[in-house]
């Protein structure tokens, strides 16, 4: 169900993306760009587990995600990760760019949604 999560996820990802791009590296070795891809799917896994755990209303994917894993009962890891690569397919086949991060990102954000909700959950408990 849509909430006030679901409204601020749009506005504050936007924003923090705009302004913080000109301050974040761009390595131009590629095993660093390699480990930033990395390390920023990782980022983006733990915030939605805190948000979510929030449960302030998902953003737009994300409810995406909780419908279908509610009704398949597959786990969160393989139903977001499975999302990621239809929609990044879909992209593709429409002509759009297809690079290494793209399937960093694709085949990584699921397991990383999952072990941030796992952590964030853990915390919470203490």
């Amino acid at each position: 169900m849509p909430g006030v999560g679901t409204m601020l996820n749009v506005i504050i990802i936007a924003a923090v993306i705009e302004w913080s791009l000109p301050f974040l590296p761009h390595p131009e070795h590629y095993g660093l760009q390699i480990l930033q891809a990395l390390t920023g799917t990782l980022i983006v896994g733990f915030a939605s587990g805190i948000y979510l755990i929030a449960n302030l209303g998902p953003g737009p994917r994300d409810g995406l995600m909780t419908g279908f894993q509610r009704i398949t009962s597959l786990p969160i890891a393989w139903v977001r990760a499975l999302i990621e690569i239809v929609v990044v397919s879909i992209g593709w086949t429409l002509g759009g760019t297809l690079g290494l991060a793209t399937l960093i990102f694709a085949f990584g954000i699921g397991p990383a949604v999952s072990l941030g909700l796992y952590c964030v959950s853990a915390i919470a408990k203490k």
